[in-house]
């Protein structure tokens, strides 16, 4: 369930994104008040969201291959998924000041 939901944010960021980098064909201006809200620390936490959601989605990905396409893939996908969700773990703490780390300097100050 987990990997459709990241699926479904993931393809909405996409058609954000792409909605977003179109403006600046048609006003320069609003493009540039867009862009200029994604720097607020409220986006970073989005952003760290998405983060979230693609690793996820990923590493999972990965195991839905292997778990299809290994002859005992089947017999370990319980493994496998809490080998994901500790990798996951992991990355995401190490993508937390690389993501939140302008955002927490904007709120608390170098």
């Amino acid at each position: 369930m987990a990997h459709r939901v990241t699926g479904v944010l993931i393809f909405f960021f996409l058609f954000v994104h792409v909605l977003d980098t179109a403006l600046v064909r048609v006003s320069p201006e609003a493009y540039d008040t867009v862009v200029a809200t994604y720097k607020t620390p409220i986006v970073a936490l989005l952003e760290y969201g998405l983060v979230a959601a693609i690793l996820f989605h990923a590493l999972n990905g990965l195991r839905v291959i292997a778990v299809d396409f290994w002859v005992k893939g089947a017999r370990y996908q319980k493994q496998m998924l809490w080998t994901v969700v500790a990798l996951w773990a992991v990355l995401m703490l190490g993508a937390i000041y690389p993501v939140l780390g302008h955002a927490a300097r904007e709120l608390f100050g170098s």
